[in-house]
C-alpha cells in the first residue's frame, strides 16, 4: 500500500518541475550600454521591464531564400557536375521564452553598466 501513494508524490513532483521552467539571459554585453549615463540606464532599464510586464509579443519573420550551387555525384549518365538551384521559403518565429531570454540579458547587462558607472542606483531584475 506505501508504494501507491510514494508514486502518487513522484509523478507530481516530476509533473510541477517540468512546468516550472526558468529562462535563462542571453548574454548581453554591457558596452553597448556605455554611452548612456546613470538616468538614461536605469530609463532603459525600466523601460524593458514594462515591456515584460505587459506580455512579451515576439516578432515574426518572414525570409525567401534562393541559392545557386554546382553539384555532382554519380548518375544514370556516369559521374558528373551539374548545376544546381534551391528556393526556400518560410516563416520563423521567436518563442516567447527566446524573447524573454534576451530582455533578460539586456537587462543585466544594463545592471552591469550601471554597476561600472558607478550609479546611485543600480538596477537589478
Amino acid at each position: 500500500m506505501k508504494f501507491i501513494p510514494s508514486t502518487v508524490v513522484v509523478i507530481s513532483a516530476l509533473m510541477l518541475s517540468a512546468c516550472a521552467t526558468t529562462v535563462k539571459p542571453t548574454y548581453t554585453s554591457p558596452t553597448q550600454y556605455q554611452a548612456l549615463n546613470c538616468g538614461q540606464l536605469t530609463a532603459e532599464f525600466n523601460r524593458i521591464q514594462q515591456y515584460i510586464e505587459n506580455g512579451v509579443q515576439p516578432a515574426k519573420s518572414t525570409g525567401m531564400g534562393v541559392g545557386l550551387g554546382l553539384g555532382g555525384g554519380w548518375g544514370r549518365g556516369g559521374w558528373g557536375f551539374g548545376p544546381s538551384i534551391s528556393v526556400n521559403m518560410g516563416q520563423s518565429s521567436n518563442t516567447k521564452n527566446t524573447e524573454l531570454s534576451r530582455l533578460y540579458g539586456q537587462q543585466d547587462a544594463i545592471s552591469q553598466a550601471a554597476q561600472f558607472k558607478n550609479c546611485a542606483q543600480v538596477p537589478k531584475r
